[in-house]
């Protein structure tokens, strides 16, 4: 360990609910064994890389006002990239989660060239796989930052100049390749500028293509360089463009069936960007279960009032446990995990407000997962839903499924027999009973 942390001087420890130790987990106690696995292996906590140690809490109205030494202007930005690993594995191991995730740029300072850029990236990725070896925090995902540099206020993949498709070609296998190197879980492939700002100059049908295109390239080359990770596709519905190709997880899915890629990708849910879709985190994880391409989950919340990517912390149980419980009701997480891509407040400008700001959301992600395996594990929920469908598994529902029924023959039948009666939901009730279980966790 170094020393960036000095305030927070030993690992932390689970010390239970009810303690008022501040830096203690009350909830996440790694090796309980809950539904047959233990918590660890279940939630799959990250750390990630940007927000936590390449951010200076710096927003569009102001200069930042958080302590990260290394990123200093004045610093020479390969002693400063190490500085900055350092204070990473100094904070994973502190804190006690068994991954990080990463975009190529929060470890490695992009230089004049591509090729200077590329060997910095060799460089801090071998240094990392030091690191790694020493403390055992594993890598959930990597990824290519295709957004930030100003070639790419288009796109890239999306880009109208396939020079710069190219150029983000070569950053994505470069990425590709280190994650492999790293024996990273998942590959992500985040679209932030892949949409438009206006319909005027853009070409919907040729753009689709493009980004299909490129798609089937990072398939191909992760077949080639034997990369045994889940590549996955995080949706976001606009911001920072107007809109974003990858809207939600239903238009990801039709993506992906439209250009042969379902077997191939699956989708990195983020909560927040759920709610700025105008979903439910668990509608989201529902969905993606259903249609088989359930992967990941970036972990954090929205605020209701605020129309934009705010990435706070989780905090509400109640948002969690419905979340877990579709997670687990679809099987749990296996090469994907939860990953914190959430950032402190501009004004939580102490360092242990970083040990905070973890510890709350893995205690409520620990508490949610307490909740949602006592529900299912009741199946109550199950039964009531079970029960509301039926009519399906018998009868004239699967008559109708099976094509034994056609249209004029039900046509007959409404006009032979009375209008069926409409029965509860039982909403409230099942509301309740949700609420009930939050409650009663220990």
């Amino acid at each position: 360990m170094t020393d960036f942390f000095t305030d927070v001087t030993e690992p932390i420890r689970y010390l239970g609910p009810d303690s008022d130790e501040p830096l203690s987990f009350r909830w996440y106690d790694r090796d309980r064994v809950v539904a047959g696995k233990r918590m660890e292996d279940h939630l799959r906590f990250a750390v990630a890389y940007w927000h936590s140690f390449a951010w200076d809490g710096f927003d569009i109205f102001g200069a930042g006002t958080l302590d990260r030494p290394w990123l200093d202007q004045a610093l020479d930005p390969m002693a400063a990239a190490a500085m900055k690993q350092d204070a990473a594995f100094e904070f994973f191991e502190k804190l006690g989660v068994p991954f990080f995730c990463f975009h190529d740029a929060d470890m490695a300072p992009p230089a004049d060239s591509f090729a200077e850029t590329s060997a910095n990236l060799s460089t801090m990725v071998e240094r990392a796989a030091g690191l790694m070896e020493r403390t055992g925090v594993g890598l959930l995902w990597g990824t290519a930052n295709l957004f930030s540099h100003p070639r790419y206020a288009a796109g890239a993949a999306t880009n109208p100049d396939p020079e710069i498709f190219a150029r983000a070609a070569a950053q994505v296998c470069d990425m590709l390749e280190a994650t492999n190197r790293l024996g990273g879980a998942n590959y992500v492939l985040w679209g932030g500028r892949e949409g438009y700002e206006t319909l005027l100059n853009t070409d919907l049908r040729r753009e689709g293509e493009q980004l299909a295109r490129f798609m089937h390239l990072v398939v191909e080359h992760a077949h080639r360089i034997g990369f045994d990770g889940t590549i996955l596709i995080e949706p976001k519905p606009f911001e920072p463009t107007k809109h974003q190709y990858d809207y939600d997880t239903a238009a990801v899915h039709a993506f992906l069936q439209r250009y042969d890629l379902v077997e191939e990708i699956k989708v990195n849910i983020e909560v927040n960007h759920a709610t700025l879709a105008g979903h439910d985190f668990h509608h989201e994880v529902a969905y993606a279960n259903a249609a088989g391409i359930f992967g990941s989950i970036d972990a954090n919340a929205g605020d209701d009032r605020l129309g934009w990517d705010v990435d706070r912390f989780p905090v509400s149980v109640e948002q969690m446990t419905l979340g877990m419980y579709e997670i687990l009701r679809g099987g749990g997480l296996t090469t994907g995990g939860l990953n914190f891509d959430a950032k402190l407040r501009r004004q939580s400008m102490a360092r242990s407000d970083l040990f905070h700001a973890h510890i709350g959301g893995m205690d409520t992600m620990a508490r949610a997962l307490l909740a949602a395996s006592a529900l299912l594990e009741s199946s109550e929920l199950e039964a009531i839903r079970s029960q509301r469908y039926a009519g399906w598994d018998e009868g004239l529902g699967l008559d109708i499924l099976t094509g034994s029924a056609d249209l004029p023959g039900l046509q007959k039948r409404a006009l032979e027999l009375d209008d069926p009666q409409p029965v509860s939901g039982r909403q409230e009730e099942l509301e309740n009973l949700v609420a009930r279980y939050v409650e009663r966790v220990r």
